[in-house]
């Protein structure tokens, strides 16, 4: 359920028509709601109420600072795969011991930033990986906690840009190279190895690829408890679909019923790292109509949002529904919805029945608060959108427009050519 609704023929966000908005902080903008992701968050947490776990939010989805800090609030954890994304964890107010670092390719300067923070532990993806981590925290004399991710070759049936758990992928460590590796840290006083890790991919709309994995995760974490490893938590990832068009995912009670049931008789931890199931039907992205227009052989709708502010579309093929701000119930066409960007790619629907509009008019590209704004870019040196988050009838920016003097603030000219 998201808190996106027409009243009397116009779009809401909670109690805030989406026109007030827009004519406060113009478009483009992405508006999200407080409310959907408060709700968002507790049914999936309450759904794990019968284990011990922990709700790490995965902060790649959206990472803005307000969203960040109201699930802070709400006492979630975070998954992070940056110091970038640390760093904003740490300014919302996620405790350290909550924080989990996950990532294939973390930087010395990254590592270090993690363990003098004090995070709970680092989800490694490689022996080279494993290996730094131990000789940094030896030349910091801090002892580093850690999970090994296993891959466990298991098919997400998801687009193949998303899936994470296949032996293709760049992710994780083969399923049969991780007893050796854990043995390898056996006698290294700065490594503890603290879980088991594996996720598989995102946005699935099946509950058995989960089972399947969680099954190779329960053997290894059990071979590991008897080779005499004292393993605490194990980190299933993410992964939870959300509907964008006609897909029905498993409601967060069924996935949890079915790990729970995978994990029944083991004493543990269960690390969760939802993300697009949180915040992905919790905003929208508001676009205004430039133009339209046919070439006899189709329909444009030219709006002022573009693939720089939502590449998910052009990168993925992705649906998302679009619909007007104010509801005729009038006339439909079948059209392209197009932005401005000088790409071919730069489309958010092709051969979509919409309803007519003219210039000036309003739309709301729904399902925009997961990999929005965060893969957005300045393509074409434009500007990217301001944030507005809404609290019942209240609205706040969250994020400013950028200016033209932003597209430019960290380059310099040589002297030479002044």
């Amino acid at each position: 359920m998201h808190y996106f609704a027409y009243h009397a023929g116009e779009l809401y966000c909670e109690e805030v028509p989406i026109r007030e908005i827009v004519e406060k902080f113009g478009t483009p903008v992405y508006v999200y709601s407080g409310k959907t992701i408060r709700r968002h968050y507790k049914v999936f947490d309450s759904a794990f109420k019968e284990i011990d776990h922990l709700t790490c939010y995965s902060v790649k989805a959206n990472s803005n600072l307000a969203i960040l800090a109201l699930l802070a609030r709400e006492g979630a954890g975070a998954d992070i795969v940056s110091k970038g994304e640390l760093y904003r964890a740490l300014k919302a107010g996620f405790p350290p011991q909550k924080i989990v670092f996950s990532g294939v390719g973390k930087t010395v300067d990254e590592i270090e930033m993690a363990l003098k923070a004090g995070i709970l532990m680092f989800n490694v993806e490689s022996l080279d990986e494993l290996s730094l981590l131990g000789d940094i925290a030896k030349s910091l004399k801090i002892k580093a906690s850690f999970a090994l991710r296993a891959n466990p070759n298991v098919d997400p049936k998801t687009h193949p840009y998303i899936s994470t758990g296949l032996r293709k992928n760049k992710f994780g460590i083969p399923e049969e190279d991780i007893i050796p590796a854990y043995l390898k840290t056996k006698d290294n006083p700065y490594l503890e190895a603290l879980g088991l890790d594996a996720h598989i991919g995102s946005q699935l709309i099946t509950i058995s690829p989960f089972v399947d994995a969680i099954k190779r995760l329960r053997a290894l974490y059990e071979e590991l408890l008897s080779l005499g490893f004292n393993l605490k938590y194990l980190d299933v990832g993410g992964g939870l679909g959300i509907p964008y068009d006609q897909e029905e995912p498993p409601l967060p009670e069924e996935y949890s019923s079915a790990l729970i049931r995978e994990l029944k008789g083991l004493e543990l931890t269960l690390i969760l790292e939802p993300g697009r199931v949180i915040v992905g039907n919790a905003g929208v992205l508001v676009t205004r109509v430039l133009f339209t227009k046919s070439n006899r052989e189709k329909n444009f709708i030219i709006v002022d949002a573009g693939m720089n502010d939502l590449i998910r579309p052009s990168l993925y093929q992705a649906y998302h529904r679009i619909i007007p701000v104010y509801d005729r119930d009038g006339e439909t066409l079948i059209a392209d919805v197009v932005g401005p960007v000088c790409e071919s790619g730069d489309f958010f629907a092709k051969d979509r029945k919409i309803s007519a509009v003219k210039a000036g008019d309003l739309l709301a590209i729904m399902s925009a608060g997961a990999y929005g704004f965060v893969m957005s870019s300045n393509y074409n040196s434009r500007p990217r959108p301001a944030e507005v988050l809404v609290e019942g009838d209240q609205f706040f920016l969250v994020r400013k427009r950028e200016t033209l003097d932003d597209l430019i603030s960290h380059e310099e000219i040589p002297a030479l050519y002044l």
